[in-house]
């Protein structure tokens, strides 16, 4: 049963991260944006039934809860609580394993470039693990690659990045000045 070790504010006011004391996924990031998405994965549908949650992500040890615009965290933390303690890690495990099996919530910055043989798409993953994804991370959000054509790579944020003002403003700029200075000064990076 996952026990919660700390439960952190983010940057976007309407998401909270959960760090857990054990995983609850293999490592693989899983990102529901609403519950019709989280339906066929336990913990997720378990978070959205608690009411006014709006996105569930998670991978690792840590669950990161958006909430909806006029909901109270003071409300809502002790009903989330309850799901989190009772997941336990198999099925978390299981939850991920049966998403990737039907692409479902699938997330992941490098299998993109896995599935690409553009070269530019394999040496942008690897700055974004370097550089960015693991700040997003500590934050409680992450990226993924959606696809890159011509000079336009299209991201997705997660998590508490998914709504979050400074991640579509500030950090969209950071992250395509970096690219464009290490890849192509023509690359634009937009968001979905």
């Amino acid at each position: 049963m996952p026990k919660i070790d700390n439960i952190e504010e983010t940057p976007n006011p309407n998401a909270v991260k959960f760090v857990l004391k054990e995983p609850v996924s293999n490592g693989a990031a899983r990102s529901y944006r609403n519950a019709e998405e989280g339906k066929d994965d336990p913990l997720a549908k378990s978070l959205f039934e608690v009411g006014h949650v709006v996105s569930v992500f998670y991978m690792g040890n840590m669950i990161t809860v958006e909430k909806g615009e006029d909901e109270d965290w003071d409300d809502l933390l002790p009903r989330l609580a309850v799901p989190i303690r009772a997941a336990a890690g198999a099925q978390g495990g299981a939850a991920a394993a049966a998403a990737a099996g039907s692409g479902a919530g699938a997330t992941g910055g490098a299998l993109g470039a896995l599935m690409s043989d553009d070269p530019r798409l394999i040496r942008i993953n690897e700055i974004l693990d370097e550089r960015i994804r693991p700040y997003l991370a500590a934050d409680g959000g992450w990226l993924e690659i959606a696809g890159l054509k011509d000079n336009t790579l299209t991201i997705r944020y997660q998590g508490a990045c998914g709504s979050c003002p400074s991640s579509i403003t500030g950090t969209l700029t950071a992250i395509e000045g970096m690219l464009q200075q290490e890849i192509d000064p023509a690359l634009e990076v937009v968001t979905l």
